[in-house]
């Protein structure tokens, strides 16, 4: 059996059970969306937002991504992906909440850790290498105070939420509604090994839910 018949497999399941049981949910949903989170995640296939914080549709507006990385604002250059969801997700779903969450086992926090794919050509890991490189200043802070082992890559997973909370605010319309109290970071991190999830204090450390 392939992916994609699994994947059909399981929307039958969903069409089946899940559908019939949520119909008036999935009927208010057709008028529109009005999620009152939206959460930054690493595209990791072992890390999904709705199952880890078991919510219903349209509760959660997720954006995924390699090492759950919101690039600092910029003008210009290619494509804003996470930038283009972001602005939606505040200027016009008008989300109060704003959670990134990083996880164990991160394989584009260990590229950054690593440099494995430095200098690597596009679609041999160049893509990925240029993505990661943002985590370049942290990596160095990080080696040096503890390795590249496990506990370096612990470190920079905790590290990556910190940056991406901080490049949020680097975004007018963000720090703009921080300000007026209309909106809220969160910091958390998802321990894969254990199932525990993280919260970020307002020190900047991490603590179990």
């Amino acid at each position: 059996m392939n992916g994609f018949t699994q994947l059909l497999d399981g929307y039958r399941r969903f069409r089946n059970n899940d559908w019939p049981r949520q119909h008036e949910r999935w009927a208010e949903l057709r008028e529109g969306q009005s999620p009152q989170v939206m959460v930054i995640a690493c595209s990791d296939s072992r890390v999904d937002p709705a199952q880890i914080f078991d919510v219903s549709p349209g509760e959660i507006f997720v954006v995924r991504n390699v090492a759950n990385l919101v690039p600092p604002f910029e003008e210009g250059g290619g494509r804003h992906g996470v930038s283009a969801a972001l602005e939606f997700a505040v200027t016009q779903l008008e989300v109060p909440h704003i959670v990134v969450m990083g996880h164990g086992s991160c394989g584009g926090c260990q590229a950054a850790l690593s440099r494995r794919f430095h200098d690597a050509p596009q679609g041999e890991g160049g893509f990925i290498a240029h993505w990661v490189d943002m985590l370049d200043d942290a990596r160095d802070r990080i080696v040096a105070e503890h390795g590249d082992g496990e506990e370096g890559a612990r470190a920079m997973e905790l590290e990556t939420v910190r940056i991406s909370l901080a490049n949020l605010r680097t975004f007018g319309f963000v720090e703009d509604r921080l300000r007026a109290g209309t909106l809220r970071l969160h910091g958390s991190y998802f321990a894969i090994r254990d199932g525990i999830l993280h919260v970020m204090a307002d020190d900047g450390n991490f603590a179990p839910a």
